[in-house]
């Protein structure tokens, strides 16, 4: 079994309040819906980004870990529900993630296991970054800097990827 989700470092905690990030968030109370859909259908999730919820059979494959399209969220939840932690970020309009904070994130990305960066067209009104892992999601403005970006992004790594926080 995975080690307990572990506190999210100060230094991150600090990194999102300099950046105006809200608190994370568990999404679902009880025990979050994980049932497997039928070959071929979707389900359409009230939250987004989703970190709980029914979901494909087959997640997205750890290669590529950095994508620059919408990836199937359907799919992704899946890998939430493997202890993936799903970096998503706004790609378009005014409250776009800077150039200069996705490639950073990629680089993260790039380097890590079990963590995925992808562009999310359906982001809340005000965010720009999402952080996502099993039932838990921490929500970022635009104004994040890549090194609070960074910052933010490895202390939520830290604490969720591979933890017994996913089933």
């Amino acid at each position: 079994r995975a080690d307990a989700p572990a506190d999210i470092p100060e230094t991150a905690l600090q990194a999102a309040e300099a950046a105006s990030c809200g608190d994370v968030q568990t999404p679902e109370t009880g025990t979050p819906n994980r049932d497997h859909l039928d070959p071929g259908e979707t389900f359409t999730y009230e939250e987004h980004p989703a970190t709980p919820g029914p979901h494909s059979l087959s997640p997205l494959p750890p290669d590529p870990s950095v994508y620059t399209t919408p990836v199937d969220e359907n799919a992704a939840v899946h890998n939430l529900e493997h202890a993936y932690v799903m970096i998503y970020y706004r790609a378009e309009g005014p409250e776009a993630l800077p150039a200069e904070v996705v490639d950073e994130l990629a680089t993260l990305a790039g380097s890590e296991e079990k963590v995925i960066l992808a562009p999310h067209p359906s982001l809340d009104e005000g965010t720009s970054l999402a952080l996502a892992a099993w039932n838990k999601l921490w929500e970022c403005p635009s104004g994040a800097t890549a090194e609070q970006a960074t910052t933010i992004a490895s202390g939520f790594i830290d604490a969720y990827r591979g933890s017994s926080n996913a089933p």
